[in-house]
């Protein structure tokens, strides 16, 4: 077991210990740190905006629900009249729309986020490839 947190070191002394002629172990080895690493980010830039999302979504709900309950109150005291109500509803109306358009940019910037370090990762990779299929 590593004991210096490199999860890759036991990996490493494997392969050291086949030698392939032509082939840079280390490099192959590092690649597939990177690629790990490249996934962590992606995995670690969607949890936070599950987060996020779960947070406005717990936010949105709160709000519906006081404008119902203060909506509620109105009908019950008799005090409410028609146009008054029909004003709630329009706002609240309003309010959903522009939650949900938010909620979309959030979900979009998230995956924005999360196919970024991964797009990075894959082209760093495709140079890589280039770099070992090289003559030596």
């Amino acid at each position: 077991m590593a004991t210096d947190n490199n999860p890759f070191g036991d990996v490493m002394k494997m392969f050291e210990q086949l030698k392939m002629p032509g082939i840079d172990m280390a490099a192959i080895v590092e690649a597939r740190r990177k690629d790990v690493e490249a996934l962590v980010e992606a995995n670690k830039a969607a949890y936070e905006s599950m987060q996020a999302m779960g947070r406005k979504q717990t936010e949105m709900m709160t709000q519906a629900l006081q404008v119902m309950q203060a909506a509620g109150k109105d009908g019950l005291s008799g005090g409410a009249n028609p146009a008054a109500q029909t004003e709630v509803v329009r706002a609240a109306f309003e309010k959903t729309v522009a939650d949900m358009k938010e909620l979309a940019e959030m979900a979009r910037r998230s995956q924005a986020e999360a196919m970024g370090s991964i797009t990075s990762r894959a082209a760093e990779h495709v140079e890589e490839i280039k770099k070992l299929m090289q003559p030596k």
